[in-house]
C-alpha cells in the first residue's frame, strides 16, 4: 500500500507540473478563407505537438500567442491541412483552405488513446458528419438518422411507432442469438442500447412463453441521443478496425463525438423545425357489395343499412391517417477563452404520431466544458440530461386479436365502431376488440429519464526533441431511469375476462466504463515516427428490470395496488468486463503506415470468469505516391492496405447456470430446476476479419475512389440447442458452429462542378454482403418466424445463414421445402449530393437503393384470412378464383405467397437551404431557412405498409411483417439564427 501511495503522489506530481516556459512569446493574427476568398469559422490554428491553440471567429480571423520559430497547423473538417511556419518576420497570415472533396486529411480512430490521417489508414471506416447527420432532413430520431449513410450496413425499423426502434447490422450477421447491434461510444462513454419490453405480452399474448421483447416494439436506447449535438460519427465495421474494442467489437463500433467549446465570444444560436407526418402508404380497404357481404358470412342487414345511412367507412385511413404536427427547438451557446472553452445546447421535440393519441417527446440539455490546467495537462467533461417520452400504440403480431391491424384486418368496412352520443362504444362482432376504443382508452408509454457524463484527461507527462509521452484517460458512466406504463380499462371489449389490466415496468441500468492509457509518440528522424499505447479498460453494467402486471383493476385506477390480482416478475444482470490492450503504430517515410495490436478480455459472462481471451489485430497501408519511383501528377494520393484482427461476443447473461425459478409447492415458496440446462464451459463467440482494399484520388482531389473487400469469420456461434427428453432438460446454450460473411464495398467522392457561382459535392457508395454457415454441430434450426408453412429462417451448414425457407408444391422435392429468399439484400447503393448556388443556396438530397432481400410478410396474409384485402376479389392470374382465396388455398402447400422481395429506391432526405451571411445590424451574425422532406418518396412493389420492418426486433430474424405501426413520412420547415 504504501508504494502505491508513494507512486499515485510521484504520478500527481508529474501531472501537475507546470508546461515548459515560452521565453520571449508574440501575440500573432491572421484570417483563414477557402478558395474563394469566404471566411472560414470554427477553423483550429494549433501549435505543433501542443494542446495549445485556437479557432476563427466569424470572419476567419484569430489571434494566438505563439513562441519564436513555431510550426501552426490549420486545419477543419472538410479541408486539407495546412503547416505554417512562423519566424520573427512573420507578421499577419493569411491563409487558403483547400476543400477535401476526397477526405484524405479527416482524422480518424485507429486505437484507443490513437488516431490517423485518412490517407495513411489500413482500414475502410465511414464517418458521417454533423452536415450529413442533420443538414438535410432531420429523422425523428438519432438511430433512424443513420438509416440509409452507412456503407456495409443494412439497418431495418422495427417499428413506426413514435420513438424509434431499429436494428443495426454491420458487415453481414455476427450472431444468432448473441448481441448483434454494434458498441455506441459516445466522448469515450459506452452507452448502453438494451430494448425493455413493456409487457405487452400479458395482453396480446404474442409470445407463448410470456418473453415479449421481441414482439411489443420497444424502441432502442440509443434513440435518446440528439443528432443536433453531435459533431462527427465513426464507424468501425468489423473486426480488423475494432478489434482493440475486444469483446464489446464483434458487431462494430459506432464512435460518436459531440460538439465542443470555441474559443472566442460567446455565440449563441437557435433553431426552429415545424412541420408534420403522414403514413407513408395505406394498403386500402375491400369494396364491398351484398353479395360479397353474404359470401363473407357477414350480417347482411346491417350492410344494408350502413349503406342506407352513408356510413361505410375507411377505418384504415381513420386509424393511420392521422396528420401528426411535429416541432423541434435547439439553442445553444459555444464560446471560452484560451484556457476555458463551453458548449452548452437546450433542446425541446415534440412530434405527434400518424395514430392518435401516440407521439414522441424529447427534452435535452448537454453541457461540454474543456479547461487547460496547465500547457501539459487538460481537461474535458461531457454532461447530457435526456427526457424521453414516447405513446406507442399497440400494434404488431398478438394470438389474441387485439392490436390495431389485426382488429382491423377482420373489421367490414359497413359495421359501427364509433361512439354514440353517451360515449358509448359498440362491441366488435368481427374481431376480439375495437380498435377505435382501444386507440382512444388505452395507453402504452415509454418514460425515460436518462443521465450520461464523460471524463477526458490529457497530460503530456515528457516532452523532448523526438519523443512525447501522454496519459489519457477516458470514461464515465451512463445511467437511465425507464418506466413503462400499458393501461387497459374494464370497459374495452377484450377485458371482459381480466377486467382490467394495468402493466408497469420499472428499470434501472447503470453502466460505467474506463480506458487508461499511456500513448508515446517517438520521431526518431523525418523518414520514421512512432506511436505506442497501452492501458487498461473496465466496463461495468448493472441492469434491473421490474415488470408488474395487475388484473382486476379498479375502474378509473392504475395503481397496481388497486386490482384483484398482481403478477411480479424480475429480471436482473450484473456484469464486469476487463481488458488490456497494447499497440504500436509505425510511420515510415510518410508512406508506410504499420500497426500491430493485442486485446486480452475476460468477462463475468464466460464460463471461466478469471480466463483471458486474446484479440489480435495488424495492419499495413503503402501509399504509392508518396515513393520516389512514383512518377507523374495523375494520381494525387494511391494506396494500396490490409487489415487483419480479431474480436469476440461474450455469451448470453446467465448461460453457464441451471437456473431455478421460484415455485408454489402445496401452497408454501420452493424452487424447481429450470428446464434450461447450463453449460459451464460456455466461451465467447471468436469473429475475425481480413479486409484488404485500396484507394486513389485524381485531378487534384476532386474525384477519390475506396475500394475494400472483406472476409469476417464467426467461430463458436451461440444457439439452443434441443436436447432429448431423457435429460430432464429441454435445451441448453452451446458454441454450435461457424459462419462467414464476405462483401465489397465501393465509395466514390467527387466534386463534378466547381465554379465561383455553382459547387456540386456527390458521395456514392456501393456494398454488399453473402453470408454462408461453415459449421453445425447440431441438427439445422428453424428460428424467427410461424414455420416452414408460412415461411422461417434455418441456419443449415452450407447455406447462407439468413435464408428464408418454407413448403413448395412443385415437384422433385424429396422434403416438401424449399428455400424461398433471402434476408440479405443483393446489394445496396447510396448517394449523398449537395449542390450550392452562389455560396447561398444550397440543395441536398440522399437516394439510397436496396435491390431485392425479402422478407416474411403475413400482414397481407391475415387480410386475406379476414376477409378484407384490398385485391380479394382481383383475378390477376385470370384462372377464375379471387386471389384472396388462392392465397388462403396455398396455406399448407406453399410459402410462395409469404416470401416477397423487399427491395426499394427511397430518397430519404430531401432538403433546400438558403443563408444569409451578411445581415444589417449587429445582432444577427447568420440566418438560414430551408425546407425539407424524409422518406417522402418511396419506389417498391413491396406489398406492406414499408419494405423496412422488423416485428421481431433488434436480434437476428428481421424481416417479419404482422400488421406493424406503419411507416411515416415527414415535412418541416427550418430557421436558424445565430446571434
Amino acid at each position: 500500500m504504501r508504494k502505491l501511495i508513494l507512486f499515485a503522489a510521484w504520478l500527481l506530481c508529474i501531472l501537475f507540473l507546470p508546461g515548459r516556459l515560452f521565453a520571449q512569446d508574440r501575440t500573432i493574427t491572421g484570417k483563414i478563407t477557402d478558395q474563394n476568398a469566404i471566411p472560414l469559422a470554427n477553423v483550429s490554428v494549433f501549435i505543433a505537438k501542443t494542446n495549445i491553440g485556437t479557432i476563427t471567429d466569424g470572419e476567419g480571423k484569430f489571434s494566438l500567442s505563439v513562441p519564436p520559430n513555431t510550426t501552426l497547423l490549420v486545419s477543419s473538417a472538410g479541408y486539407k491541412t495546412q503547416t505554417i511556419k512562423v519566424d520573427n518576420t512573420v507578421g499577419d497570415i493569411q491563409v487558403k483552405l483547400l476543400e477535401d472533396v476526397s477526405k484524405l486529411e479527416e482524422v480518424v480512430v485507429t486505437g484507443l488513446a490513437t488516431s490517423v490521417k485518412r490517407r495513411n489508414l489500413a482500414n475502410s471506416i465511414a464517418t458521417i458528419s454533423s452536415k450529413e447527420l442533420q443538414g438535410t432532413a432531420p429523422a425523428q430520431t438519432f438511430d433512424a438518422a443513420l438509416n440509409g449513410k452507412i456503407p456495409g450496413a443494412y439497418i431495418n425499423a422495427n417499428t413506426g411507432a413514435p420513438g424509434g426502434g431499429l436494428s443495426v447490422k454491420l458487415r453481414g450477421v455476427t450472431s444468432i442469438f448473441g448481441n448483434t447491434q454494434p458498441l455506441y461510444v459516445v466522448d469515450g462513454v459506452f452507452m448502453d442500447n438494451t430494448a425493455t419490453s413493456a409487457g405487452l405480452n400479458a395482453v396480446t399474448g404474442a409470445a407463448t412463453g410470456g418473453n415479449s421483447s421481441t414482439q411489443d416494439n420497444p424502441s432502442s436506447r440509443i434513440a435518446d441521443l440528439r443528432s443536433e449535438d453531435i459533431e462527427n460519427i465513426e464507424i468501425l465495421k468489423g473486426a480488423s478496425a475494432a478489434a482493440i474494442y475486444g469483446s464489446k467489437a464483434a458487431a462494430g463500433v459506432i464512435i460518436i463525438t459531440t460538439k465542443r467549446g470555441k474559443q472566442g465570444k460567446t455565440r449563441v444560436s437557435f433553431s426552429q423545425d415545424l412541420g408534420y407526418s403522414q403514413v407513408r402508404k395505406l394498403l386500402g380497404t375491400r369494396p364491398l357489395s351484398e353479395s360479397i357481404v353474404q359470401g363473407q358470412g357477414w350480417d347482411v342487414e346491417e350492410y344494408k343499412a350502413a349503406v342506407a345511412a352513408g356510413k361505410i367507412y375507411n377505418y384504415e385511413k381513420e386509424m393511420y391517417g392521422n396528420t401528426g404536427f411535429t416541432r423541434n427547438s435547439v439553442l445553444s451557446m459555444t464560446g471560452g477563452t484560451d484556457k476555458t472553452s463551453f458548449y452548452f445546447s437546450a433542446a425541446t421535440k415534440k412530434e405527434e404520431g400518424i395514430i392518435a393519441r401516440t407521439g414522441y417527446g424529447n427534452n435535452s440539455f448537454r453541457l461540454n466544458v474543456d479547461h487547460r490546467i496547465t500547457n501539459n495537462i487538460k481537461i474535458g467533461i461531457s454532461t447530457n440530461y435526456i427526457n424521453s417520452s414516447s405513446d406507442r400504440g399497440l400494434t404488431g403480431n398478438d394470438n389474441s386479436g387485439v392490436t390495431y391491424g389485426i382488429a382491423l384486418s377482420s373489421t367490414p368496412s359497413f359495421t359501427e365502431l364509433h361512439p354514440d352520443v353517451n360515449g358509448q362504444y359498440p362491441r366488435n362482432k368481427y374481431a376480439a376488440s375495437n380498435p377505435i376504443e382501444t386507440r382512444d382508452k388505452m395507453t402504452n408509454n415509454e418514460n425515460v429519464n436518462r443521465f450520461v457524463t464523460g471524463l477526458n484527461l490529457d497530460a503530456i507527462l515528457q516532452k523532448g526533441g523526438k519523443s512525447t509521452t501522454r496519459f489519457i484517460a477516458r470514461g464515465g458512466f451512463d445511467f437511465y431511469n425507464l418506466v413503462t406504463t400499458a393501461l387497459f380499462p374494464s370497459s374495452l371489449q377484450f377485458q371482459t375476462v381480466n377486467k382490467g389490466t394495468s402493466i408497469q415496468g420499472f428499470t434501472k441500468n447503470m453502466n460505467t466504463n474506463y480506458i487508461l492509457s499511456l500513448v508515446n509518440a517517438y520521431t526518431p528522424s523525418d523518414k520514421l515516427s512512432l506511436t505506442t499505447s497501452a492501458g487498461i479498460t473496465q466496463e461495468t453494467g448493472d441492469y434491473n428490470n421490474l415488470l408488474n402486471v395487475a388484473t382486476q383493476v379498479i375502474a378509473g385506477q392504475s395503481n397496481v395496488d388497486q386490482a384483484g390480482a398482481l403478477t411480479a416478475s424480475q429480471f436482473r444482470t450484473k456484469v464486469q468486463d476487463n481488458g488490456i490492450f497494447m499497440q504500436e503504430e509505425a510511420s515510415i517515410i510518410d508512406a508506410i503506415t504499420l500497426t500491430a495490436g493485442v486485446r486480452f478480455d475476460k468477462s463475468t459472462n464466460n464460463g471461466d470468469p478469471n480466463q483471458y481471451y486474446t484479440y489480435p489485430k495488424a495492419g499495413i497501408s503503402w501509399n504509392l505516391t508518396k515513393m520516389d519511383f512514383w512518377k507523374g501528377s495523375f494520381f494525387e494520393n494511391f494506396k494500396v492496405r490490409a487489415a487483419y484482427g480479431q474480436a469476440g461476443n461474450f455469451p448470453a447473461y446467465g448461460s453457464k447456470f441451471t437456473s431455478m425459478p421460484i415455485s408454489n409447492i402445496t401452497g408454501l415458496p420452493g424452487s424447481v430446476v429450470s428446464t434450461q440446462q447450463g453449460e459451464k464451459n460456455i466461451k465467447p463467440e471468436t469473429q475475425t476479419e481480413l479486409e484488404a482494399g485500396f484507394d486513389f484520388s485524381i485531378f487534384k482531389g476532386r474525384l477519390s475512389m475506396e475500394f475494400s473487400y472483406y472476409n469476417k469469420n464467426v467461430y463458436d456461434f451461440l444457439m439452443l440447442n434441443t436436447l432429448p427428453s431423457s435429460s430432464g432438460f429441454t435445451n441448453q446454450w452451446v458454441n454450435a458452429g461457424d459462419l462467414r460473411n464476405e462483401g465489397i464495398e465501393i465509395g466514390l467522392n467527387a466534386q463534378p462542378v466547381v465554379t465561383k457561382k455553382i459547387r456540386w459535392n456527390t458521395t456514392v457508395n456501393f456494398w454488399f454482403n453473402r453470408s454462408k454457415v461453415t459449421k453445425l454441430t447440431i441438427p439445422p434450426v428453424q428460428l424467427g418466424s410461424f414455420g416452414v408453412a408460412l415461411g422461417t429462417f434455418q441456419i443449415e451448414q452450407g447455406k447462407s445463414a439468413t435464408q428464408i425457407i418454407g413448403l413448395t408444391d412443385e415437384p422433385g422435392y424429396t422434403v416438401p421445402i424449399k428455400v424461398w429468399g433471402d434476408q440479405e439484400p443483393r446489394f445496396q447503393m447510396n448517394s449523398f449530393n449537395e449542390i450550392t448556388f452562389n455560396n447561398r443556396l444550397s440543395l441536398r438530397f440522399l437516394v439510397h437503393w436496396k435491390y431485392k432481400g425479402d422478407n416474411i410478410n403475413l400482414t397481407n396474409l391475415l387480410n386475406d384470412l379476414g376477409g378484407t384485402s384490398a385485391d380479394f376479389d382481383s383475378d390477376n392470374n385470370k384462372n377464375g378464383v379471387p386471389d384472396g382465396v388462392d392465397r388462403i388455398h396455398k396455406i399448407g402447400s406453399t410459402a410462395t405467397e409469404f416470401i416477397q422481395n423487399s427491395g426499394y429506391l427511397r430518397f430519404r432526405e430531401i432538403g433546400m437551404y438558403y443563408s444569409f451571411n451578411r445581415l444589417p445590424g449587429k445582432l444577427v451574425k447568420a440566418l438560414r431557412l430551408g425546407v425539407s422532406l424524409n422518406n417522402y418518396i418511396t419506389i417498391t412493389n413491396y406489398a406492406g405498409y414499408d419494405p423496412e420492418v422488423s416485428n421481431f426486433g433488434t436480434g437476428f430474424s428481421t424481416g417479419v411483417d404482422v400488421d406493424p405501426f406503419p411507416a411515416s413520412k415527414h415535412a418541416a420547415f427550418h430557421i436558424s439564427v445565430d446571434f
